[in-house]
């Protein structure tokens, strides 16, 4: 966050009274004239609130609380995995999905899944892609990530967020892209921690989509998570009802709720979205220029958006 996007970072701890450590919350400032003043924690991605105790977790929020109403933040957000016992407002607006997989046992993860979704991770396996795994295929996620962003009509990070990323996790982070006669049209980039594999980043190029590249992409990943020792597959945050979700859904799992925490000045209650009332013009806009202005237009716009 720091040295690649340029933005604040406040590093909030908790001690005891015998001065051990007993909470931790990071939160990162995220300024700009367009879009305003956050405090977040995390930018980007779907969790990083205040963890510790419960009462450090409460001591975290009420000094959190204070730094944004002294600076006159617009928006406060603690991005949450579960319920925290703090008094601020919280929203649902988005999920995740979770999938159950049996540990060192990708055959029977497979079977678990339906026959119509077995098909359909198959057709691109008759169809001759290959998935590839490893801290070299970053280029080649990127590459993916940023021209399926600008079909979205989104802005896409920079490519040296992904390389820091490798570069910081190392053996934590997986990138994995799916190759049909040479060329990427599907990649991922996922974190594992404990007995879980989180996807964070997918896309697949809508050129390609007769393939379904997506769907192989998808099971390789979870089938080396079954095999690494996984117990949890983790499909990222979606909103709920969209055709993400819906996608999701396909591959047995359950809903789960995040529990994002706010303090809003001025009734302004979420970060800016594409989908919200003053930006919708955006998509639109983005979505004809070339990929390769756009990709180096994206970077200049998407840090303002956490």
């Amino acid at each position: 966050m720091e040295s690649v996007f340029g933005h604040e970072c406040v590093y909030l701890g908790c001690r005891s009274g015998d001065g051990s450590l007993c909470g931790v919350l990071p939160l990162v400032r995220v300024r700009s004239r367009l879009f305003g003043h956050y405090l977040v924690s995390m930018p980007f991605l779907n969790y990083g609130g205040p963890l510790g105790s419960g009462a450090a977790v409460a001591a975290l929020t009420r000094e959190a609380s204070a730094i944004a109403t002294r600076d006159g933040v617009k928006l406060l957000e603690l991005r949450s995995r579960a319920g925290l016992p703090i008094d601020l407002p919280v929203s649902h607006r988005k999920l995740t999905v979770l999938v159950d997989i049996p540990a060192n046992d990708p055959q029977a993860l497979w079977a678990s899944l339906s026959t119509k979704t077995r098909n359909k991770v198959r057709r691109p396996q008759k169809l001759g892609v290959e998935v590839r795994f490893g801290g070299e295929e970053m280029q080649s996620f990127f590459r993916v990530f940023a021209h399926h962003m600008r079909e979205l009509g989104t802005p896409t990070q920079p490519e040296h967020f992904f390389r820091a990323i490798r570069d910081a996790f190392k053996e934590s982070v997986v990138f994995g892209c799916a190759y049909l006669n040479g060329t990427p049209i599907a990649g991922g980039c996922g974190f594992r921690w404990a007995d879980e594999f989180e996807i964070t980043w997918s896309s697949a190029l809508r050129a390609h989509n007769d393939v379904r590249a997506n769907y192989l992409l998808q099971w390789s990943f979870m089938e080396r998570a079954a095999r690494e020792g996984c117990r949890t597959y983790n499909f990222g945050r979606s909103s709920p009802g969209s055709g993400t979700h819906e996608f999701k859904r396909q591959w047995g799992g359950r809903d789960e709720p995040l529990w994002w925490y706010h303090l809003a000045r001025g009734g302004t209650a979420e970060t800016p979205s594409p989908d919200s009332g003053p930006y919708r013009w955006g998509p639109r806009l983005w979505q004809w220029l070339p990929v390769g202005l756009a990709t180096r237009l994206g970077p200049r716009i998407v840090r303002y958006i956490p």
